[in-house]
């Protein structure tokens, strides 16, 4: 069966179990945080497909990367749905999936602004204003980060939309006319 699938299915009914409970946003943030463990440490996918490590201390693992607390009883049970059906090992997909069913549910937008340099904090609130006068009723995810690879201006990305307005940017335009003609 396809390896994209499934783990879409696992999200869409701990999503809809999740919300039955009233616990769909706590489960979002303990999936986003495990997704970002994932992506910060990539030997932790190595820990939880490694076929000697127990599934009990993959389980673990899980529990911890995620942040869960005892209270967290959907997110464990659900770790713990994984380790039975020998699905462990598809979490950081499951992860993936259910942030973003959970973001297009609820009309949520990842918008990261990249900048050469720290935008002061006034420009800073004037794009994050523009950015939500564009999502038509929409919420953010904010985050802003620096790369001086960019020389100047900033790029902004919603989603998988991009708005390029970094003096890089310009420059190479400029050199792709100038190669054209």
């Amino acid at each position: 069966m396809n390896e994209g699938l499934i783990p879409r299915r696992y999200a869409k009914a701990l999503y809809k179990f999740a919300l039955e409970k009233g616990e769909d946003k706590k489960v979002y943030q303990l999936m986003t945080t495990l997704a970002q463990t994932f992506a910060q440490t990539p030997s932790l996918q190595n820990a939880v497909a490694n076929p000697f490590v127990s599934t009990e201390d993959k389980t673990s693992l899980l529990i911890t990367a995620a942040g869960a607390e005892n209270g967290d009883e959907i997110f464990t049970a659900f770790i713990k749905l994984l380790e039975e059906n020998r699905r462990i090992d598809m979490a950081q997909n499951i992860a993936v999936d259910y942030a973003a069913l959970y973001r297009k549910e609820n009309n949520i937008h990842r918008v990261t602004v990249t900048s050469a340099a720290p935008l002061d904090p006034a420009e800073e609130e004037r794009l994050r204003k523009l950015i939500t006068a564009h999502l038509n009723g929409g919420t953010m995810e904010y985050y802003s980060a620096v790369n001086p690879d960019l020389i100047g201006g900033f790029t902004v990305n919603i989603d998988n939309e991009m708005l390029d307005a970094s003096i890089a940017n310009e420059l190479k335009q400029l050199r792709l006319n100038l190669i054209s003609h």
